[in-house]
């Protein structure tokens, strides 16, 4: 929700000074109490995960296949969570032990530098995670959404092959996944297309995304989609009909996402936090093949998504051209998802060009959020505080 405020997704309804407020305005400061929050509560649980490492290497009890899946759970859960760290902060700590004395005065690295590492502890955790799902749903990684993660990074980090190698590891696990028959069976909680979900935290909960986007009268409580983003669909295309919904009053109308279905608890749940789906697996190959120079194969995959949404196939004839069509499409088709349009638009440098007109106070330092303030006062060593703040 945060990202999609930030970037040109959703438009801001609620009170001003909240923490919503000031992601949509840009107004951001390194002493905003939901920074630290993001900060600290993403390297709290980086070190849970180094515990679970630590944990298992030392065990005496522990079977070989339980060392492994464990420590390849924390590995994938370690680079997750400096991914979004280094996508949000730029250069970031990367701590790979529970040693508080070494954690109190780490350096952060470059941003290229945390990308290498979340590459290395993804590649070792496709070699020690099982090739099928360990209880129920698909909430606990496998090999394969090690897999998935690393085609993203390598994407991010313009390692085409790598990428597209990675992505079509995934797709070829046809007995596992399967291509959905419709719009309405991507996000319901058995999925075949998706690849790692969150489970809700209580027993008939269901997902963050649908208790926060969904609302029923207007004015918005609190966000709805931009008209910008609105205006990005083409009449045809059925996402607009199946993943939005209406809302008017006197005379207003607002959008909002209806990826999800249930906002309120069901008894049962219905619904999780597709975190990695096939769809994104698609448009990254799509997009690696095209920088590449397989334009027929980028297509194909490009097509994909533009089908299931009732579009018809690409007219899109060079790569320059293939390439932005896949950044339109993932535009269409992540829209209020882990903040994928704000980091597609700063990794392909079109932060400034989108935002600019529609954001007052946007500044191009405001690509980077600030490293908090009572961060650097614990640890000097994270100096210097990021442009802009």
């Amino acid at each position: 929700c945060q990202l999609g405020l930030y970037a040109d997704e959703l438009d801001y309804y609620g009170p001003s000074g909240t923490a919503a407020s000031n992601f949509y305005s840009n107004t951001l400061l390194a002493s905003d109490p939901a920074i630290t929050k993001m900060w600290t509560a993403s390297y709290s649980q980086i070190y849970a995960a180094n515990a679970v490492a630590e944990g298992a290497a030392k065990s005496a009890s522990l079977s070989v296949t339980d060392k492994e899946q464990l420590t390849g759970e924390a590995l994938f859960v370690r680079a997750l969570l400096h991914f979004y760290l280094t996508s949000c902060f730029g250069a970031v700590p990367y701590i790979t032990t529970t040693d508080y004395r070494q954690n109190t005065s780490v350096q952060r690295l470059a941003a290229p530098e945390v990308y290498d590492r979340i590459k290395a502890d993804l590649e070792q955790a496709v070699t020690l995670l099982p090739e099928q799902y360990i209880g129920e749903g698909r909430v606990r990684p496998n090999k394969w959404a090690a897999q998935a993660m690393l085609a993203r990074v390598c994407l991010y980090m313009g390692q085409w092959d790598e990428a597209s190698n990675a992505a079509s590891a995934v797709l070829n696990q046809t007995e596992l996944y399967q291509w959905p028959a419709g719009l309405d069976d991507v996000f319901g909680k058995d999925s075949l297309s998706a690849i790692w979900q969150l489970m809700p935290a209580t027993d008939g909960a269901n997902t963050y995304e649908g208790g926060t986007f969904i609302f029923i009268l207007g004015p918005p409580p609190s966000v709805a989609i931009t008209e910008n983003l609105m205006n990005a669909f083409s009449n045809d295309d059925l996402r607009k009909s199946h993943w939005i919904r209406t809302v008017s009053n006197s005379g207003s109308t607002w959008y909002h996402a209806y990826k999800y279905k249930q906002k309120f608890n069901t008894g049962i749940s219905a619904e999780y936090s597709v975190v990695l789906r096939l769809a994104e697996q698609y448009l990254i190959r799509a997009e690696a093949r095209a920088h590449a120079g397989d334009l027929i194969g980028a297509k194909e995959d490009l097509n994909k998504t533009r089908n299931l949404a009732g579009l018809g196939n690409t007219d899109a004839l060079t790569a320059d051209e293939i390439i932005a069509a896949v950044m339109q499409e993932r535009r269409l088709e992540f829209f209020t998802e882990f903040g994928h349009r704000f980091f597609d638009l700063k990794r392909t440098a079109k932060l400034n060009e989108a935002l600019s007109p529609l954001k007052p106070q946007w500044s191009a330092t405001d690509r980077l959020l600030p490293i908090p303030e009572s961060e650097l006062l614990l640890n000097t060593n994270l100096l210097p505080q990021n442009a802009g703040y």
